[in-house]
């Protein structure tokens, strides 16, 4: 007789799929090698009603999964991966990644001490994406990017002051990218609260930030490991530090033995805290800022002739997107014309992109051209980037932004 068929039991369930994206033909390629980002058009179809923010299984067209992200159907990056597995995403995996990331910054140099400044959470280089997090002595300063970081915010805020135990949270989400994640600018303090301006430190130097107010978080934590090196350069030396921002180059080689340093600096409230960071470290004597564009000064001072032994060129980003970087590199290449102009012999410039779009090849190639145009002999002798709080995913070039070059001018 033949046998039945035993039903179901009563408590178990079948598995409930996961809300998936599945992608074209030929599209997983990169994201196998390593990459976390998913663009719109490489997508076929959605499973499962997904809805944006929400945390869904990627896969490729012969539905091999390859991670688990987070979906934006409005943003150009549809999907920005968290994990190369299928799993949750849920508070045990930020825990996780964060302790991660903060485990990685405890063992970077120098130690932590309490007005330490530092990058704790670097969106893709920390595995992420769309979450920033800086330390500025004990406030912490965040970004959410994305979509996705931004819904889970609350969740990040809770971790944070348990894990990190600051005095308190202020959102920096001002950036233009989160226009582009349909998300509207917030600023202000998510936990804990008290004045914007924080006093850092950074090796010898006490700087005042303006978390509320300054650029991106308020310093420029990126450049910090060269503004070191720079300063073992420039003993005995003139400095001239454009786009000097708050001051940080110009102080830290003043500290460090140069003899004078010039800043041109446009902002009238940047102007004012480096004026204020030169006489808390004791050295506004040998400090002077210039309040003006930095491509008129640089034009004033080059026609006057040599007069600097150190040119340190820091701009903001002259190259946003891909379509405009010939008039970027234009604007690289005058810059950095008009800064070996005003260099003796024997000198330094140190020129810096944080131009993602500018590849250090391009860079390089400008300051030949430069030199060759001011009729200056130059060797590269140092090629730098950001910071080891940068950190830089492997398989993502877009993470390796900083580019620093050292020259030697004779």
């Amino acid at each position: 007789m033949p046998r039945r068929a035993r039903p179901r039991t009563a408590g178990r369930t079948a598995r409930v799929a996961r809300p998936g994206v599945v992608l074209r033909p030929g599209k997983d390629a990169r994201l196998r090698a390593g990459h976390l980002w998913v663009y719109r058009t490489e997508i076929a179809r959605l499973d499962g009603a997904p809805q944006d923010g929400e945390a869904v299984l990627v896969r490729a067209a012969s539905g091999r999964p390859l991670g688990m992200g987070l979906l934006n159907t409005r943003s150009v990056i549809a999907v920005r991966l968290l994990a190369a597995e299928e799993r949750e995403i849920d508070e045990r995996f930020f825990r996780d990644r964060l302790e991660s990331a903060l485990s990685l910054r405890a063992r970077l140099p120098p130690p932590a001490t309490a007005a330490s400044a530092r990058r704790l959470v670097y969106s893709e280089g920390d595995y992420l994406p769309g979450l920033i997090v800086d330390r500025y002595g004990d406030v912490l300063v965040i970004q959410t990017l994305t979509l996705g970081m931004d819904r889970r915010k609350e969740l990040l805020v809770r971790l944070l002051m348990e894990m990190v135990q600051p005095r308190g949270i202020y959102a920096r989400n001002d950036p233009a990218v989160r226009r582009l994640e349909g998300l509207p600018r917030e600023t202000g303090w998510l936990a804990g609260d008290g004045p914007a301006q924080v006093d850092i430190e950074e090796d010898e130097s006490r700087f005042a930030v303006d978390v509320a107010q300054g650029q991106k978080t308020g310093f420029f934590l990126d450049q910090r490991e060269n503004r070191t090196r720079v300063a073992d350069l420039a003993s005995g030396a003139r400095v001239l530090d454009c786009f000097a921002y708050t001051g940080a180059w110009s102080i830290r080689a003043v500290r460090r033995g140069a003899v004078s340093a010039t800043g041109l600096e446009i902002s009238e409230a940047a102007v004012a805290l480096a004026e204020q960071n030169a006489s808390q470290n004791a050295c506004g004597d040998r400090c002077r800022w210039l309040r003006e564009n930095a491509f008129d000064g640089l034009r004033r001072l080059a026609a006057a002739g040599p007069a600097f032994d150190v040119a340190i060129l820091d701009p903001p980003a002259f190259v946003k997107t891909r379509s405009a970087l010939a008039a970027g590199l234009a604007g690289y290449k005058e810059i950095n014309l008009r800064a070996l102009k005003v260099l003796g012999p024997n000198g330094w410039l140190v020129t810096c992109s944080c131009s993602y779009h500018v590849e250090e090849a391009e860079l390089t190639a400008v300051v030949h051209e430069a030199a060759r145009d001011a009729r200056r002999r130059i060797r590269i002798v140092e090629r730098r980037s950001q910071a080891g709080d940068h950190p830089v995913h492997p398989a993502m070039p877009e993470t390796r932004y900083l580019k620093c070059l050292i020259v030697a001018v004779e």
